[in-house]
């Protein structure tokens, strides 16, 4: 355990002082390790914690950019209040898709299947509401006037750097937090046995529908910060199933249940992209799918290596205790 505070506690300080040291290339890659790092910590809410398999994370990322996107633009609301509205629009949807499962006992795949129908609803949805630029686009306004307004996050790679190490490290937190506390052995309980937590009066519905409003609006703060990263929104992209994919792999290539497992499938998988990318590009290797095909090879290795996840995996290596729950 001390080995393990001494090692986190000097990985923070490197991270701190990246920045200092790297390019903007080497920092923009951070920024998407943080960032899928924090998303696979929401989405390992639902599935790690409380046993529910969501294909459809991409409902709650883009309600999220599009809520406090749409408020920046319209209304001028600073997305640091826009997120409010963004969480209680992804809790709305988040409690409609928990009701509807949870009320007629939908499970399993079944219940896989009416998260991607939600985030299909909504990405045909936005794709024709002319409010937010439909199938065109939603862009959000730059200006070199705005450039150094932190409060509508507004900055350079520097700043959404540290920010998304600050949201990566505040997800790590929360999940220990919840984990060790009540409703998440309640969580544990029911994604173990439901019956059996039924019988001991654990609320299997209540608990199992706090887990999905919890993602959500966890994973509306990662919405709201892609919107304001990349300043532009297309429907199309950011509802699709690809996304929700990208969402899962970090937990499932780290270890699904585990607090560490996201950080390290981030790492390993958002590097392992733009090293094929550039490899790809070196070899003049340009045919359509030509990415995915490695990228599907080179993930195929990974869990044929470390079925269990690789953080499990480095920690039996190295005689930690798992934090698998």
């Amino acid at each position: 355990m001390n080995f393990m505070r001494l090692f986190t506690a000097t990985a923070i300080l490197a991270l701190l002082a990246a920045p200092i040291v790297m390019d903007r290339y080497l920092v923009s890659v951070l920024v998407l390790v943080f960032w899928a790092a924090y998303v696979g910590q929401a989405w390992n809410v639902m599935m790690g914690f409380a046993g529910l398999l969501s294909l459809g994370h991409s409902l709650y990322v883009g309600l999220g950019a599009y809520t406090a996107a749409a408020l920046f633009v319209h209304f001028g609301v600073s997305p640091l209040l826009g997120l409010f509205p963004a969480m209680a629009v992804c809790g709305v949807a988040a409690w409609c898709v928990g009701w509807l499962g949870f009320r007629f006992r939908i499970e399993g795949v079944y219940f896989a299947l009416l998260t991607i129908a939600f985030a299909e609803v909504a990405r045909i949805g936005f794709d024709h509401l002319a409010w937010t630029g439909a199938a065109g686009g939603f862009f959000l306004p730059v200006s070199r006037e705005t450039a150094s307004q932190w409060w509508n996050l507004r900055g350079g790679p520097e700043f959404f750097y540290y920010l998304s190490l600050a949201m990566a490290l505040a997800a790590l937190a929360i999940c220990a937090k919840l984990r060790h506390s009540r409703l998440g052995y309640q969580w544990l309980a029911t994604r173990e046995d439901p019956e059996a937590a039924r019988a001991i009066g654990i609320n299997v519905t209540r608990a199992r529908i706090l887990s999905v409003l919890v993602s959500a609006a966890m994973t509306s703060l990662a919405g709201v910060f892609y919107a304001f990263y990349y300043n532009n929104l297309f429907a199309a992209q950011i509802f699709d199933m690809s996304r929700s994919i990208d969402v899962v792999l970090a937990p499932i290539i780290g270890g699904i249940g585990t607090l560490f497992g996201p950080i390290v499938g981030a790492l390993i998988l958002i590097p392992l992209g733009e090293l094929l990318t550039g490899a790809t590009r070196a070899l003049g290797i340009n045919f359509p799918g030509v990415k995915a095909i490695f990228y599907g090879f080179g993930l195929m290795i990974i869990i044929g290596l470390a079925p269990g996840g690789v953080w499990p995996a480095i920690a039996r290596r190295l005689g930690l205790r798992e934090d698998r729950t």
